[in-house]
């Protein structure tokens, strides 16, 4: 998209999700346990997921280095600022993180490495990497239908940033990181934290998780209401830079980023008030919310974050500017996210002390 295990004697109080094994998630260091069902597929997921990281993180190191490759003349990239210069040493350092965390995912070891450690990179990855993944095969499927994704006004008013085939190479990247990292990190989860996703659930969340879900929801409507209007030719809120640039691709990532918004808020609303199939049986299981809130929340957050730092860096948006709706609509996507994050760690939570 052109988008520019600490152990305690106290369960309540551990500072690890594991405290408790569950029917799917074998005791520590037992057969069964760390090591267990890392199998060659993992293994081949893992060399891929590395593998795909190559091309960003050669490109990023050549750049930090003052090379020009990909970057067309008049770019401001060709003489960054302190931003650009800032962002690219970060997202190369968070690309060459990923290595550590394939390597957390298969090898046996990894499965004594702190949760916290691991959830928080897991969910960061999954919040930058999901509208990509949802969103590049998008934008191919456009072009390969012949829909116009850049029409002669888009380009006029467009600064050059980088070269077309920069963007193809780095998202193909993106893409098969993402599949490969979802390969790897679901069966981990499922072995180590399976236990929190099935089974009776226990106590009814308090009516106060309830209220911040509904808040959620809420911010999550009104974000991709706004994505939505502009996706599909609203212009209020728009600079008139913006409403010339908007094209078919345009409309693709307006279109994720509402979707984002809205799975925050509904999958904290399902979690906080207990909807979803076989709830309250042995066999019921969270799994489904819990996934829509993780990715929902975390692409919200992870976005809006971005796209509201970049904006007021001055550098990111170019001539076109930012506008207060902009402003607003990046600061709900990070609202929605960390309510949509606050219900994820009470349902947690929850199912820990219960078990």
């Amino acid at each position: 998209m052109n988008t520019r295990a600490v152990k305690t004697a106290h369960p309540t109080r551990s500072a690890d999700l594991d405290q408790v094994p569950g029917p799917q998630s074998p005791a520590l260091g037992t057969a069964g346990g760390a090591g267990a069902g890392i199998g060659v597929g993992r293994r081949v997921l893992g060399a891929v997921a590395l593998a795909a990281t190559v091309p960003y993180l050669t490109l990023k190191a050549a750049w930090l280095a003052g090379s020009g490759i990909g970057i067309p003349r008049g770019s401001v990239l060709r003489d960054p600022g302190l931003f650009f210069t800032v962002a690219n040493s970060l997202t190369l350092a968070m690309d060459a993180c990923l290595i550590a965390l394939v390597l957390v995912l298969t090898r046996p070891w990894g499965m004594r490495v702190p949760a916290w450690l691991l959830v928080v990179p897991a969910f960061v990855a999954t919040g930058l990497l999901t509208p990509i993944l949802t969103g590049f095969p998008g934008q191919l499927l456009i072009r390969a239908l012949g829909v116009e994704a850049d029409t002669g006004a888009a380009r006029a008013v467009r600064e050059p940033f980088l070269d077309p085939w920069v963007f193809d190479v780095v998202y193909t990247g993106f893409t098969v990181q993402g599949l490969a990292l979802a390969g790897l990190f679901v069966p981990y989860a499922r072995q180590r934290w399976g236990h929190r996703w099935q089974g009776v659930p226990g106590p009814r969340l308090p009516s106060s998780t309830g209220v911040v879900a509904g808040a959620a929801a809420a911010a999550g409507l009104l974000v991709g209401a706004a994505y939505l209007y502009w996706g599909f030719g609203g212009t209020a809120g728009l600079t008139a830079g913006q409403r010339a640039e908007r094209t078919a691709d345009w409309t693709v990532v307006s279109v994720i980023h509402a979707a984002c918004a809205g799975g925050a808020g509904a999958g904290a609303v399902l979690l906080a008030r207990g909807w979803w199939p076989g709830r309250g049986s042995a066999r019921g299981r969270a799994r489904w919310p819990l996934a829509l809130a993780w990715t929902g929340s975390a692409a919200a957050l992870s976005w809006g974050a971005w796209l509201l730092i970049a904006s007021l860096s001055g550098e990111f948006e170019g001539a076109q500017g930012t506008t207060g709706g902009m402003y607003l609509a990046y600061a709900g996507q990070m609202i929605t996210g960390l309510l949509g994050v606050a219900v994820l760690a009470r349902f947690l939570t929850a199912r820990r002390t219960d078990r």
